[in-house]
């Protein structure tokens, strides 16, 4: 069987951060990837020139100006390719000024309990703070406090976070952000039928894992969820049911952030959420347009972590990609909300151009975009079969239809991402680095022996058909697996049918999808965020199921509960490692890249850094020079 002929139509615009997979589990809903757009032609083999690749080498070589420090004579930081990457550009800005974003879509919600686009989760920040958050100053994912005076006291062998509040911290009418309103906050997760969306699961699952708590609209008793405690209005308590290491990092979030509850408004508050942070809603166009001003009553000294050196911040959602990318490069706007990147052909030209690749980085997006092999499709169901295709795998010609090193990203020799502990760059069990993406096909077709296919095998590969690049991969995927023998036709299902198409393991079972094209990206960057959707067995949902290998190994769940309940970040990212050992050796998955993007900042902005907790700028720390 040969690939059908690929549906061209054009990328969705500027994706959203996180999923491309189908449904959150346990009611989360569904979004897209934080994806670099890949090149648009079908044409895979042709994809190296896409994105003016063979160019942007010899420039990221040095054709990129400025002097050789990197440093202008008044010691602020030229503008160079990839300056914003590991260090801050221009840093110490100025006051004043209108920051303009640039979007092609608008937020799933601005609702902090609802959104849960990474590009929502960064921008909240702006008017929603947490008790605890990342700290701008750490090249890491490093937490700092926030609305708190200090990390948490845990006490009771890792089930009691308690925490104390700053002074000074105020709602935009002047009244005090309160334990209550933290409480209230997050207790508005519970309320599933109407607060719908967002990363709800893991805290929910952390304070209530039998689900009794019926949410804040529902609740008549004056105890609200037992889980937490205010004492006073300046100290909250949380009382976790079993030792979860990650809770802090789940009060980082923006769904941990407060809600006052006389200005909840309920499935509307996204409309104009009430401000506890620098700035607050002036005016809101769903689909059209966002203006934030400063709220006054915001007191920098109860805020170590926001600059707010904009005057105001103005959102224009355009509907279009293409326009976008216009935008920034005329000088129209300064910085497009999201990771998706600009597209290919504004891309092309800016990697090649001396002038424009100068306003150019390319961050990591957090993600690993690989295939995924339901096992309950024959022969999927034996390792050597996916070993097989895991060896015959082009990687390099799956990188070059992504985008390529650039624009699609570094090549995955195992499934865990760099920035998440246990992730070891030098681990490479398929051969990936030392063959430098090529593949190996004695090691394939011994594979294919082993498995008792020596002859190959028929399969299908899912694909969504609303991401070129992904169908290009899809192709060369399937070039690479006819050299041995494994004969692939390429089906293309509707974004929207996702949770219930390749989320629903009895629908991939019956279509027979033997491989499916995916993406992930943690919610927070530690190995359970991104382990155990993937492989908890106890994860695997009827519908909008992530685990897509339906893994189901009591050995890796054991591991996992064992990381989980472990407070010490590092002794943790050990068994995350011997997770990621595991999951490779078993060939679960074939990763083909950690995500990359070619991303536009604008040379008004100021203070611009690269932080890896959000796969891109951190917002808040922006400035802007000049009108």
């Amino acid at each position: 069987m040969t690939a059908r002929t690929r549906t061209r139509k054009p990328p969705h615009p500027n994706s959203p951060r996180r999923r491309m997979l189908p449904g959150p589990p346990k009611g989360r809903v569904p979004q897209e990837v934080r994806s670099p757009s890949g090149p648009g032609p079908s044409r895979w083999s042709a994809a190296l020139l896409v994105a003016g690749i063979s160019t942007t080498l010899a420039l990221l070589n040095g054709a990129q100006g400025g002097s050789d420090d990197g440093k202008s004579k008044d010691g602020v930081t030229e503008a160079t390719y990839n300056a914003a990457v590991g260090h801050v550009l221009k840093r110490g800005g100025g006051k004043g000024g209108t920051l303009k974003f640039v979007s092609s879509i608008d937020a799933d919600s601005w609702d902090p309990q609802r959104g849960y686009y990474g590009f929502v989760a960064n921008f909240a920040r702006y008017y929603t703070r947490q008790l605890v958050t990342y700290d701008p100053k750490s090249e890491g994912t490093v937490l700092t406090p926030d609305l708190a005076t200090s990390k948490a006291e845990i006490t009771d062998h890792g089930r009691t976070y308690t925490y104390t509040l700053r002074k000074g911290v105020t709602w935009e009418d002047g009244s005090p952000v309160t334990s209550e309103d933290i409480k209230y906050g997050i207790e508005r997760l519970w309320a599933t039928d109407v607060i719908t969306g967002g990363p709800s699961y893991y805290l929910r699952e952390a304070l209530d894992p039998e689900g009794t708590y019926r949410g804040p609209y529902k609740d008549t008793s004056t105890k609200g969820l037992t889980a937490i405690e205010t004492r006073g209005p300046g100290t909250i308590v949380f009382k976790l049911p079993r030792p979860n290491g990650d809770f802090e990092q789940m009060l980082a979030m923006i769904a941990a952030s407060p809600v006052k509850k006389s200005q909840d408004t309920k499935a509307k508050y996204g409309l104009r959420p009430f401000s506890s942070g620098p700035y607050k809603f002036r005016s809101y166009q769903p689909d059209r347009s966002l203006e934030l001003v400063r709220n006054p009553h915001w007191q920098p000294p109860s805020d170590p972590v926001r600059n707010a050196l904009p005057e105001a911040i103005r959102v224009r959602i355009t509907g279009d990609q293409n326009s976008v990318d216009r935008s920034l490069t005329s000088g129209d706007d300064d910085l497009a909300l999201g990771t998706t990147g600009l597209g290919p052909a504004t891309r092309a030209r800016a990697l090649s151009d001396r002038d424009l690749n100068k306003n150019l980085d390319t961050p990591r997006s957090g993600l690993v975009r690989y295939a995924a092999f339901p096992q309950t499709v024959q022969p999927m169901g034996n390792v050597h079969c996916r070993k097989a295709v895991a060896y015959a795998a082009d990687r390099r010609s799956l990188q070059t239809a992504l985008g390529g090193p650039a624009a699609g990203g570094d090549l995955a020799p195992s499934l865990l991402p760099p920035g998440i502990k246990g992730a070891d760059p030098a681990f490479d069990p398929y051969g990936v680095l030392k063959n430098r993406g090529e593949p190996d096909l004695t090691k394939a077709r011994d594979e294919l022996q082993k498995c008792g296919r020596p002859n190959g095998f028929p399969t299908t590969i899912a694909v969504r058909n609303d991401r070129p690049s992904e169908n290009d991969a899809a192709e060369a995927l399937t070039s690479a697996l006819a050299r041995i023998g494994i004969r692939a036709e390429i089906e293309r299902f509707d974004r929207a049918r996702m949770p219930t198409l390749i989320g629903a393991p009895n629908e991939v079972r019956k279509r027979g999808y033997g491989i499916v094209i995916a993406s992930w990206a943690a919610d927070f960057p530690t190995g359970q965020a991104f382990w155990r959707p993937l492989v908890d067995s106890r994860m695997l949902l009827p519908s909008g199921n992530f685990n897509q290998t339906e893994v189901d190994s009591p050995a890796l769940d054991k591991l996992l509960d064992k990381a989980v309940a472990e407070t010490d970040p590092n002794t943790a990212g050990e068994t995350y490692e011997e997770i990621n050992h595991k999951v490779s050796g078993e060939a679960y998955y074939l990763p083909f890249v950690y995500g990359k993007y070619v991303s536009w900042r604008s040379p008004r902005l100021t203070d611009v850094h690269v932080a890896d907790v959000y796969g891109g700028y951190d917002y808040v720390r922006l400035g802007v020079r000049g009108t």
